[in-house]
């Protein structure tokens, strides 16, 4: 028998409890191993060897090695509820909850990031928060119009009728998986939508948002963007929701497309990632919303 996303869903709803306590164990594990990989690939991309497969855990454990410090209190309450509400997210995700929901609890999560970034006086994390709230205002729209596809799709919001569904989503929302693609870069850090946060050799010394961030507490950060990176790639996965083999094979051809889009472009300015994708993505979506509406 061929398996598919409802097989999983159906063992997920057997023991919501014990399964959540697995998802929260190793999603991470895999958000991880996806950002090792993407960065060997970078590094042999660039003619560098690169760093290890595990490198990303390496650092973590480093990080929380390291004595906490932080210059202002909220510093911590907001890392903390970054990582919180990014894990709330996956497991409200894969429980097929309601994916409006879904939505505002991670966007609550990159709010809580963005309120660290401004508890202190740095103008570099002011200027990183800063950019990363065009960032969501570029974003959130193509989020959006993808869950009102999905209901005139399946008459649910929930996330679990998609699973009702006996075609995969991509071949009735090609449009939207490729403004969606445009979404995951920006979520993932990769050029040109960046904003200099990641480990790649091509990016600034200076980090913007988490510069004033460092030991556990930055620790906590990497998690949760550890967590990002899998909730993500489970939502490219959902696209081909029918087979589990061939969800991987998309999610892994948009895994590497995004890489080769971070080597083939430089970053550039906020502003321009704004007005890019309040016209090529939305347009992309909004075509493909009227086009299920009929």
């Amino acid at each position: 028998m061929t398996m598919n996303f409802q097989t999983v869903f159906n063992f997920c709803r057997h023991d919501p409890y014990i399964s959540s306590i697995l998802l929260l164990l190793l999603t991470p594990v895999l958000g991880g191993l996806l950002q090792g990989l993407d960065r060997k690939i970078t590094a042999r991309m660039q003619g560098r060897f690169g760093p290890p497969l595990l490198q990303p855990f390496y650092d973590i454990i480093k990080l929380f090695g390291k004595e906490p410090m932080a210059l202002h209190r909220p510093q911590t309450v907001y890392a903390t509820l970054h990582l919180v509400f990014m894990m709330v997210a996956v497991v409200l995700l894969a429980q097929g909850s309601d994916l409006l929901m879904v939505l505002f609890v991670q966007a609550f999560s990159v709010i809580c990031l963005v309120l660290g970034g401004m508890s202190v006086r740095s103008p570099y994390s002011w200027i990183g928060s800063q950019r990363k709230i065009l960032l969501m205002l570029a974003l959130e729209p193509i989020l959006l119009l993808l869950i009102l596809a999905v209901n005139l799709k399946t008459n649910s919001f929930l996330g679990e009728s998609v699973l009702k569904l006996d075609r995969p989503l991509l071949l009735s929302m090609p449009l939207l998986f490729l403004a969606f693609l445009c979404v995951v870069a920006i979520e993932w850090e990769k050029s040109p939508f960046d904003l200099a946060t990641s480990h790649h050799a091509h990016q600034e010394i200076v980090k913007g948002i988490t510069l004033e961030y460092s030991g556990p507490f930055l620790g906590l950060i990497e998690i949760a963007h550890c967590y990002e990176v899998a909730f993500f790639f489970g939502l490219m996965m959902a696209f081909w929701h029918t087979n589990l083999l061939f969800s991987l094979l998309l999610a892994a051809g948009g895994f590497m497309g995004l890489i080769l889009l971070d080597n083939a472009f430089s970053r550039l300015t906020p502003t321009w990632v704004l007005r890019y994708m309040w016209t090529v993505p939305l347009s992309l979506a909004l075509v493909n919303l009227i086009w299920l509406w009929e």
